[in-house]
C-alpha cells in the first residue's frame, strides 16, 4: 500500500438515488472510516473548523476514536462549509488511492440522509432560497437594504432567523442584472482579435440579484474583445441546495439551466458564469449529480469560470490593446471554488495581463463559506477561519482588495476591519471589475 497519491484526484458520482446513501448506520461507519484517517495524518488542521473540532473529539478519548460517540459527528460535519479544499489540496488518500477518501462529498452525503429525515433547518432552507428571496428583496431593495444596515432591524433578524447581527450581508438590486442586459447592449469592438467568439452570461442569482456591476463589468471587457453575448438566467445553480444536502433539487436546478444553456451551446456559444460556486456546479458536481446525462456532460465541457475566459481569449487571439495600470495594486484572493475547479490562479493571471501589475496573491479560504458564515454561531469562526486571509490583504498594503468570490470579499473586508479600521477599505471587488476599470469601462 502507497502512503499517498500522486495521480491527480478524481470523484466518484454521487450515489443520491440509491437507498444504501441515507442509510445513517452506512454514514456513521463511514465516518468512523475516515475520520480515524484523517486523525492519523492530520494536514487539514487549519484548513476549516471541522478538523480541529475532529481531532479535540480523538484527544479527548483515551481509545482515540474507538472512543468517540457517533453523535458527536455532528459537530464535525456542522463546521464543513463544502469549499472542497481538503480534497482538492490537501488530502494524499483522495481517489485513486485505494482509500478513497472524500470528506466534502461525505458530509454532504450526512446531511442528504438528516433532510431525508426531516432532522434538518426549516429556516436555513428558507435563507437559501435565492431566487424567491432575489425576486421579492428586488421589489423593494431600499427598504431591504435599509433593514440589513440597521441594528434594530439586525438584533430582530438575529432572534428570529438566526443571522448574526455582526455579519455583512450583501445589498439588494432592483434593476437585474438580466433587465440590465435588456435596456443597455453594449457595441462589439469588431476590430478586435477574438471578434466572432460568442458567449452567454449565466447571471447567477448573485450578480442578478445582488451586484449585476460585475454582471456589467464582465459584459464591457467581452465586448471591447470583440466577443458577442447574451445573458440568461433561467434559475439558481443549486449550490445553496447542494450545501444543505437536497441534491433531488440540486438535479432539478441542473435540468432547467441546462434546457435554457445549451441551444445555446449548439449554436456555438460558450458559457461563462459569472460566480465560481456556480462554474463549479456546471463543471464538476452537476455531472457528478447526473452522471448519466450526455447533456450535462455537454453543458460542463462548454463552461467557463469569467476569469478563465479573459485568459483564454488572451492566450488564443490575443487582448485588444487598451488597458492602463491600477494605481496602487491588488491583493488578490483565489476563493476556495476557483482552486476547486483545478484551472490554476485564472483571476491572477487575468489581473497579470494589465500594465505594471502590482498583486499580492492570497490563497487561502475567506472563512465565509458561502451562507455559513452569516449565521449566529458560525460569524466568528469564519472570521477566525479567515484571520490570516485578512491579515495578508493588510499586510499588502495595496489599493484594492479583489475576490472572485464577492461573499469572501466582503467578509474579507469586515476581517480587516476588526483587525486595523484603518487599513480596510470602503469595499472589494471582483477582479473582473477591476480588469474593466483598467480598460477605462
Amino acid at each position: 500500500m502507497r502512503e499517498g497519491s500522486l495521480e491527480p484526484p478524481i470523484r466518484h458520482a454521487i450515489a443520491w438515488q440509491d437507498p444504501d446513501f441515507y442509510d445513517m448506520s452506512k454514514i456513521e461507519a463511514e465516518m468512523h472510516r475516515v475520520f480515524d484517517i484523517c486523525h492519523g495524518c492530520r494536514r487539514c488542521f487549519n484548513l476549516c473548523d471541522s478538523f480541529p473540532r475532529l481531532f479535540d473529539l480523538v484527544d479527548a478519548q483515551p481509545d482515540e476514536m474507538a472512543g468517540v460517540d457517533p453523535k458527536d459527528y455532528k459537530q464535525v460535519e456542522e463546521a464543513c462549509t463544502l469549499c472542497d479544499l481538503c480534497f482538492m489540496t490537501k488530502c494524499p488518500y483522495v481517489p485513486p488511492h485505494e482509500w478513497a477518501l472524500d470528506f466534502p462529498h461525505l458530509m454532504l452525503r450526512y446531511r442528504a440522509a438528516e433532510l431525508k429525515a426531516n432532522k434538518s433547518d426549516p429556516i436555513g432552507k428558507q435563507v437559501t432560497e435565492t431566487d424567491r428571496n432575489g425576486k421579492l428583496a428586488a421589489l423593494a431593495a431600499p427598504v431591504v437594504n435599509f433593514a440589513n444596515g440597521n441594528a434594530a432591524a439586525r438584533a430582530v433578524m438575529e432572534t428570529t432567523v438566526g443571522v448574526d447581527r455582526h455579519a455583512a450581508l450583501p445589498k439588494f438590486n432592483g434593476r437585474t442584472f438580466v433587465l440590465r442586459a435588456m435596456e443597455e447592449k453594449p457595441e462589439i469592438n469588431t476590430r478586435a482579435p477574438a471578434y466572432g467568439r460568442k458567449a452567454v452570461l449565466y447571471a447567477t442569482c448573485f450578480v442578478n440579484y445582488n451586484n449585476p456591476e460585475i454582471g456589467t463589468a464582465a459584459r464591457a471587457v467581452l465586448a471591447k474583445n470583440g466577443v458577442e453575448t447574451e445573458v440568461v438566467y433561467p434559475r439558481c445553480c443549486g449550490m445553496p441546495q447542494f450545501e444543505r444536502g437536497d441534491i433531488a433539487r440540486v438535479a432539478e436546478h441542473a435540468r432547467d439551466v441546462s434546457d435554457a444553456l445549451l441551444p445555446y451551446v449548439e449554436q456555438g456559444y460558450d458559457i461563462i458564469a459569472m460566480v465560481p460556486s456556480c462554474a463549479l456546479m456546471l463543471k464538476f458536481e452537476w455531472p457528478l449529480v447526473l452522471p448519466g446525462d450526455a447533456r450535462i456532460k455537454q453543458l460542463s465541457d462548454a463552461t467557463f469560470d469569467v476569469s478563465e475566459y479573459v485568459v483564454d481569449i488572451a492566450r488564443r487571439e490575443g487582448l485588444e490593446p487598451g488597458l492602463s495600470s491600477l494605481k496602487g495594486g491588488v491583493a488578490v484572493h483565489i476563493a476556495c471554488h476557483a482552486r476547486a475547479q483545478n484551472m490554476g490562479q485564472k483571476a491572477a493571471e487575468m489581473l497579470r495581463l494589465i500594465p505594471e501589475a502590482d498583486l499580492a496573491v492570497i490563497e487561502r479560504c475567506s472563512g465565509h463559506g458561502g451562507s455559513w458564515g452569516v449565521f449566529k454561531g458560525n460569524f466568528d469562526i469564519a472570521l477566525k477561519v479567515g484571520r490570516p486571509v485578512a491579515r495578508q490583504a493588510i499586510g499588502s498594503g495595496k489599493a484594492f482588495v479583489a475576490s472572485e468570490c464577492p461573499l469572501a470579499g466582503e467578509h474579507i473586508v469586515q476581517g480587516m476591519e476588526r483587525l486595523d479600521g484603518k487599513a480596510s477599505p470602503e469595499h472589494s471587488w471582483h477582479p473582473i471589475q477591476l480588469f474593466a476599470r483598467a480598460y477605462g469601462l
